[in-house]
């Protein structure tokens, strides 16, 4: 069994832009790297970052 095996969170990211405009961070309303365009939540790598270590699966 691997470590993947542990972590059922979906880890699927919007695509990255190719550059402005950008969405906004839906936590501190920075520039993200995702496109205005795009529907769904976007976080800044900040954010981004943060959540991930809150997320993070323990094993």
């Amino acid at each position: 069994m691997s470590e993947d095996d542990y972590c059922l969170i979906d880890a699927t990211r919007p695509p990255r832009a190719d550059g402005p405009p950008y969405a906004e961070c839906v936590l501190c309303r920075e520039p993200t790297e995702y496109p205005e365009s795009y529907k769904g939540i976007t976080l800044c790598p900040v954010c981004e970052w943060q959540e991930a270590q809150r997320t993070a699966c323990s094993g």
